[in-house]
């Protein structure tokens, strides 16, 4: 993973081809780079991010940030239940026990 001013980018090596390529993950909006070696693709990720922050400013417009860490999240009334207790019991905001187990899970 590479990270610039917030942003992360993920890359894959394309053997048939002989070049990396990536895509920067945390926005709605889609900025692909690309490079031949690992310093062509780290340059090329920066650049991108750069090059979309530039863009954004000269059509006046608010460029899409990387995600802001919080999450509004509806959960029927007997599993918030549950997963309250359960955090309590362990000695957790609930708030540490859902990040801790969605950190597990992905």
């Amino acid at each position: 993973m590479l990270k610039y001013k917030g942003y992360t980018g993920q890359v894959e090596y394309d053997d048939e081809a002989g070049i990396f390529h990536g895509e920067v993950l945390d926005l709605r909006d889609v900025i692909t780079f690309q490079g031949k070696s690992v310093a062509e693709i780290e340059l090329a990720f920066r650049e991108s991010i750069d090059d979309y922050l530039e863009f954004c400013e000269q059509r006046g417009e608010e460029p899409d940030k990387p995600f802001s860490g919080r999450l509004m999240l509806r959960l029927p009334q007997d599993l918030h239940r549950k997963a309250y207790v359960n955090a309590q019991r362990e000695g957790k905001s609930l708030n540490q026990w859902i990040a801790e187990k969605l950190e597990k899970a992905c």
